[in-house]
Formats: C-alpha cells, structure tokens, sequence
C-alpha cells in the first residue's frame, strides 16, 4: 500500500526557517513525481513545489529564492527546505504523489496527512 507521512512542521517567527519531510512507502520515489501543497486557512490548496520522478525541480513564483526541494532515494523522503519564512507562507502543507514521473502529468492519488506550518512573531 502507497503511503506518505509528514512531518518537520510548527510555529516559527518571520525570516526563520523550517525543513519539512515527505516518507513514502510502499514505491519508490524515481518512479514517480512528488509535489508539496499548502492550504492557507480559507483559501484552496495550492501547488508550491515539485520533484519529478528524474529529479527535475520547479516552484511557484511565491516561493522562489525560499523554498528548496530534494530527495533521498535511499531514504525514500521528499524534503522542502524552507528559508526567510513570511506570514503568508502559514498553511497546512501536504505532500502528493503523481500517478506519473512528471509534475504536470496524470492524477494525484496518493496523500499525506498534512503537517502545519506558522509563520508568527
């Protein structure tokens, strides 16, 4: 069974930084692509970065310069390193897995659990 676990998140003021990580089990990550995804409180759940299955990355214009994502396929984990933290960066963030390698190709199916993050002072 194709699972994925969260964790890595919590409360941290503006401008610190957060490391989040993504645990798959039951496939392998170069088979398919992972994407993280934020639900900020009263808006819908939108797209923040994503690692294919070959290890291409890309990002929303939001979080370029901020946000880096990586893999350890030996560890089978997705990680977002999260710098310069802003208040509008507070959500739910979840990890998704594509039915495909690529990022922009085939249904997510798979979920996490979602792990909170909050950017305050």
């Amino acid at each position: 069974q194709s699972q994925l676990v969260e964790s890595g998140g919590g409360l941290v003021q503006p401008g610190g930084s957060l490391r989040l990580s993504c645990a798959a089990s039951g496939f392998t990550l170069d088979y398919y692509a992972i994407g993280w995804f934020r639900q900020a409180p009263g808006k819908e759940r939108e797209g923040v970065s994503c690692i294919s299955g070959f290890g291409r990355t890309n990002y929303v214009d939001s979080v370029k310069g901020r946000f880096t994502i990586s893999r350890d396929i030996a560890k089978n984990t997705v990680y977002l390193q999260m710098n310069s933290l802003k208040p509008e960066d507070t959500g739910i963030y979840y990890c998704g897995r594509r039915s495909s390698r690529w990022c922009d190709v085939g249904s997510l199916g798979v979920w996490g659990q979602g792990t909170l993050v909050t950017v305050s002072s």
